[in-house]
């Protein structure tokens, strides 16, 4: 009887959870598309989660600020947010139940104290979307920009370019969203308008614009003004050439998904202060590696400081391999990705100077492709020039996760059995392996195993990037 009394409690426990957890996702969906404000717990979106997801997340809580999160306590915080004149904000909702529980403030007057200058912000202008190419990088960030456009005042994707499209074409690549080997379904609903030559994603309609010659592009045809362009096709990479998206009618910012050559390198968390929003017209956002290591880099040359180190980055295969054996420009890119482990060049290292100044100089840095088609791997073995112990440096990446500038960027992962498949999908671009660090007796010697999803995790910060760079980044309380 014992135990059949304790089985019932804990059943009715779950539903009470479950149903609060309900309660939660329509607070956080409210508020999305009422006000624009963005829900989030520890980084990590709410909008489209289940119940389940939602509890789990409360769980996840644990290894970040110590304790699981009641769920009736973020259900009342929601609450008590919706009585706010709060619009246009990202909050982490996480983070500030766990900080009102610990403080004596109802929850109304303890967001009056934290969030005041959220109160009654202008309402954002919104800025149109071109992206140029369709590729990996290209659909993912259509899938997340059209996620994130919620009522439509921030960024909004108006036209995809590419070279040539057809109705024929313009259905395989409505098949290309809709469904992906790796990241599963698009959670929405995807219409092809033949006539328009145009697919009608989640009710929105986004035009395919054939664009053999980026200088004769006429975006103003469909509606589309100042916008910015989000260059993914990896056919620019330089100043000159980007510089033709500009002579189009229609844009007037360009962001290169790859490193660029004569512009602004830019990992978001860690230099996108050196960015002129007014006189910036192109930049880069760097690569999916140098977006993995940067901020981790950044933490340790600002807290131990930087000696030399070594890089070398274990990297799902790509599109530029082949699938068997063939002609390559690059001998060993050439032998058949998913058999082999391939020795390749990485320039992840060196570019790192643009965005941490005199930090490259001191890197080494090479790469092997590996038979996975997604999810990489960077290890970083560092000279400190100032000595510790690894309860400090786990520490000081744990608050780095936690507070500060790169909140976004950094996941503190506590899990002794990480592999590869478990971080697709993660929104941070460098995962740090807790259970992996090691540290040398001296407490000088450090490695570092940093993983990260090389598509959807960079994806995230291509859009962050963009949002920051057409200024409609949201204000945000991390």
């Amino acid at each position: 009887m014992i135990a059949q009394k304790e089985y019932s409690e804990k059943v009715h426990a779950r539903i009470h959870a479950e149903r609060m957890a309900v309660d939660i996702i329509a607070c956080v969906h409210e508020l999305f598309y009422d006000r624009g404000v963005e829900i989030v717990m520890f980084r990590n979106k709410l909008i489209d989660c289940n119940a389940s997801e939602v509890l789990e997340l409360h769980q996840y809580a644990k290894s970040m600020v110590g304790k699981s999160i009641d769920v009736d306590d973020t259900l009342e915080m929601l609450h008590a947010l919706k009585k706010t004149a709060i619009e246009n904000a990202k909050l982490d909702i996480g983070r500030l139940t766990f900080e009102w529980t610990n403080s004596e403030d109802s929850a109304e007057a303890f967001i009056v104290n934290q969030l005041s200058d959220f109160f009654g912000s202008a309402p954002a202008t919104p800025r149109d979307v071109v992206l140029f190419g369709f590729g990996r990088i290209g659909r993912l960030l259509a899938r997340e920009l059209i996620v994130q456009e919620g009522s439509g005042r921030q960024l909004r994707l108006r036209a995809v370019a590419v070279r040539s499209i057809d109705a024929q074409s313009l259905r395989k690549r409505a098949s290309l969203l809709k469904i992906d080997s790796v990241h599963g379904a698009f959670p929405g609903t995807v219409m092809v308008d033949e006539d328009k030559l145009a697919l009608i994603v989640n009710g929105r309609p986004i035009y395919f614009i054939a664009t053999p010659d980026p200088t004769k592009a006429d975006y103003t045809t469909y509606g589309i003004e100042n916008a910015l362009l989000i260059d993914n096709s990896g056919a620019f990479r330089d100043k000159e050439a980007l510089g033709k998206h500009l002579e189009g009618k229609g844009i007037d910012k360009v962001l290169l998904t790859a490193p660029g050559k004569g512009i602004k390198n830019i990992v978001h968390g860690v230099n996108q202060h050196t960015v002129d929003v007014k006189l910036d017209a192109i930049i880069s956002a760097a690569s999916c590696t140098t977006n993995a290591i940067s901020p981790v880099l950044k933490v340790v040359n600002d807290t131990f400081g930087i000696e030399r180190g070594h890089l070398e980055t274990i990297h799902a295969y790509t599109n530029d391999q082949n699938l068997v054996d063939n002609m390559h420009k690059k001998y060993r890119r050439g032998r058949a990705a998913a058999l082999n482990m391939v020795i390749t060049e990485t320039g992840a290292g060196q570019a790192v100077d643009k965005c941490i100044p005199g930090l490259g100089e001191k890197l080494t840095s090479s790469a092997i492709r590996v038979p996975v088609p997604n999810g990489s791997l960077a290890i970083l073995n560092l000279q400190l020039l100032k000595g510790t112990n690894m309860q400090e440096v786990l520490e000081v990446f744990k608050e780095a996760a936690l507070n500060g500038p790169l909140v976004e960027q950094i996941h503190f992962n506590t899990s002794n059995e990480l592999v590869s498949s478990d971080i697709v999908g993660n929104p941070c671009p460098s995962i740090f392996d807790t259970n992996a660090t090691q540290l040398s007796a001296d407490g000088q010697s450090l490695t570092l195993y940093i993983w990260y999803d090389n598509e959807y995790g960079y994806s995230r910060q291509v859009v962050r990037l963009a949002k920051h760079f057409a200024q409609v980044r949201r204000q945000a309380y991390y």
